[in-house]
């Protein structure tokens, strides 16, 4: 499709270490679609939980819809997730264990039209770590600076 929308969850990066990633479908309302199509989404706060054996992404925010008619959508409701059976239950069965969280990473439309939710399974950084992550970003960027004198 020509529409290349995506939005990205770059504070997850930061904030997590990904272990294993994941692709989900989501389901959404009229309204929710053209939103996202507009790009009126965020992941900054985004995680996933499950409740009752499904996966939930929650705090999820998308836009209400201008052009509506009477009818719109709560920007922060809860969305499910859909995924295989065997991947519900291993991420689930991983969650248990003590550290370890599903964060959403990337929302965007497949070529089929249908929207679709990266998220990974992660652990927590520690402080050195991200002290870590931002002296190799700082030293690639002066690298980079070099190279082009």
């Amino acid at each position: 499709m020509a529409n290349k929308i995506e939005i990205r969850n770059k504070k997850a990066s930061f904030d997590y270490e990904f272990i294993e990633r994941f692709t989900a479908g989501i389901i959404l309302s009229g309204t929710e679609v053209k939103s996202l199509r507009l790009g009126k989404a965020s992941l900054v706060d985004a995680f996933c939980a499950f409740k009752d054996g499904e996966l939930w992404i929650r705090n999820m925010h998308i836009s209400e819809y201008a052009n509506r008619g009477y009818m719109n959508h709560d920007p922060l409701q809860e969305r499910k997730l859909l995924l295989n059976r065997v991947e519900l239950k291993k991420l689930e069965r991983k969650v248990k264990e003590r550290g370890y969280t599903i964060v959403a990473t990337r929302m965007y439309f497949a070529a089929s039209g249908y929207a679709k939710v990266d998220i990974a399974l992660a652990r927590g950084k520690k402080e050195f770590d991200k002290r870590e992550d931002i002296k190799k970003r700082d030293t690639m960027r002066n690298d980079s600076r070099l190279r082009k004198l």
